[in-house]
């Protein structure tokens, strides 16, 4: 299955409701996943410019999308971005796929 790597940042609404009550948001995400058929990796948070990073496992794009847009629609983050991430024989795969496209840069 494709992996997927999200970062996101929490409204400050959310901030304060998390601080008001604490709750760990891994084990909500772990459900979301899992019912496209997908698996949590890991839950982190972090200082920066995103407020935490998650590692999904899905069955395809559209179940990954499907994850997404319920968290974004939820109005409790004020960004997130999902990435997805390929293995390494998958890239030398499309390097090679490259060696037979006849790119030309604009104006040549």
């Amino acid at each position: 299955m494709p992996l997927y790597l999200s970062k996101f940042s929490y409204t400050p609404e959310t901030w304060a409701r998390l601080t008001s009550n604490p709750e760990d948001r891994g084990k909500a995400a772990q459900a979301y996943i899992e019912s496209v058929g997908g698996k949590l990796h890991g839950f982190w948070y972090a200082f920066g410019t995103h407020d935490g990073y998650n590692l999904w496992e899905a069955p395809d794009n559209v179940s990954m999308a499907a994850v997404a847009v319920a968290i974004s629609g939820g109005g409790a983050l004020s960004s997130f971005e999902t990435t997805v991430l390929m293995t390494v024989e998958e890239t030398l795969e499309a390097l090679r796929k490259a060696q037979q496209i006849q790119y030309r840069p604009p104006g040549t």
